[in-house]
């Protein structure tokens, strides 16, 4: 694992997102704590030392479980980051005491505004918010501020205009977004305030692991010793202003295989970035809808609908013309169940018209 410099710390390139760690079965919320302590005990074999939450993961349990897991390890050997999300209708200084409650910690190494865009703008810059992070900061509970993002480069820049002393900011980065969701331009805007990149949904929520037969035989063709998920990390290896790549892995296969790529600084060549473009065209001309799985959509629709199970479907359909490989979807409620009332549509942080793509979804299994 290599390491960049962050204000005199070491952090490790490759950083633990815990939205994705391994659930109990049949539950929406409850970590599987055996299976998620084997995926934490591996990550630090690694040698990651950067580890990410939030307020809402798993409904709080994510923090819950970093708290018991990460007891066993000196408090100083990791760098423990989690954020306050201003949808959640939770006052900063309440939600901040409660986290750190769960997280077993009496200060955040990193604490950061969760999810700007333009629904949480007007929160997110608040004077009494802002000024909770810098106090805090000031009496040594918060080491580091920042803000996580999905919003558009206007937005973006009018949030920074307003204040930019921020430390860091983690962004949705990764090959396909940088043209597709406008992530360059983010990027750049970052990059102009010196503000310091870390990365989310590198692997746009494990889709650009797989990818589709078509790109993949681009890929080894080229190249078939290396993993399909590695070419998305070395791109990213080329883009000097990111520090740490936050990865949602979910089993130790991969954290081995990540760690693997992290092992030293390796960006890719002017030849392989131009076999990746090659394969992103030809995945991106059979993709169907770009979703990271979040699952924001989820606890706003009336229908109770699984929208991320269903839209991979509605990808898979689209991609190899069957559903066998996602047995799930044979105990969920179909697209059909979608009643169009657009609660979902501001939950979407990749501003995905959703009852749209569940009515042609539903449409195409009509068909069938």
């Amino acid at each position: 694992m290599y390491y960049h410099d962050f204000h005199g710390k070491k952090i490790s390139s490759l950083g633990m997102g815990a939205l994705r760690l391994p659930m109990v079965e049949g539950s929406k919320n409850t970590i599987d704590r055996e299976k998620a302590m084997k995926v934490i005990d591996a990550a630090f074999d690694a040698g990651i030392n950067f580890f990410d939450t939030a307020y809402t993961y798993q409904n709080g349990d994510s923090e819950k479980f970093l708290g018991e897991a990460l007891k066993k390890y000196p408090r100083e050997s990791y760098y423990l980051s989690s954020k306050f999300y201003a949808r959640h209708g939770v006052s900063i200084s309440e939600s901040f005491e409660l986290q750190l409650e769960r997280l077993n910690t009496d200060y955040l190494d990193f604490y950061l505004f969760h999810s700007l865009d333009e629904n949480y703008i007007e929160d997110y810059m608040s004077e009494e918010n802002i000024n909770f992070l810098l106090e805090q900061k000031e009496k040594g509970r918060i080491g580091h501020i920042g803000f996580s993002t999905h919003a558009t480069p206007d937005v973006l820049e009018r949030f920074l205009n307003h204040f930019d002393r921020f430390d860091m900011a983690i962004m949705q980065l990764n090959y396909v977004d940088w043209t597709l969701l406008h992530a360059k331009e983010q990027y750049e805007i970052l990059t102009k305030h010196n503000i310091p990149v870390w990365v989310m949904e590198p692997l746009k929520g494990g889709r650009l692991a797989t990818l589709n037969d078509k790109a993949v035989e681009i890929l080894k063709a080229e190249n078939p010793e290396m993993s399909v998920a590695s070419w998305g990390f070395r791109f990213l290896m080329g883009l000097e202003n990111v520090k740490t790549v936050m990865s949602g892995m979910s089993d130790v296969e991969q954290i081995l295989d990540n760690a693997k790529t992290f092992d030293k600084h390796n960006p890719l060549n002017d030849k392989e970035y131009e076999v990746l473009m090659k394969a992103k065209e030809v995945f991106l001309d059979e993709l169907g809808v770009p979703c990271s799985a979040c699952r924001y959509c989820c606890d706003s629709c009336p229908q109770e609908l699984n929208i991320p199970l269903l839209i991979q479907g509605y990808n898979e359909l689209k991609v190899s013309g069957t559903l066998w490989k996602i047995p799930e979807l044979d105990r969920v409620s179909g697209p059909d169940q979608c009643v169009g009332c657009g609660t979902c549509l501001d939950k979407c942080p990749q501003k995905i018209d959703i009852p749209s793509v569940l009515s042609d979804f539903a449409e195409l299994l009509k068909n069938k």
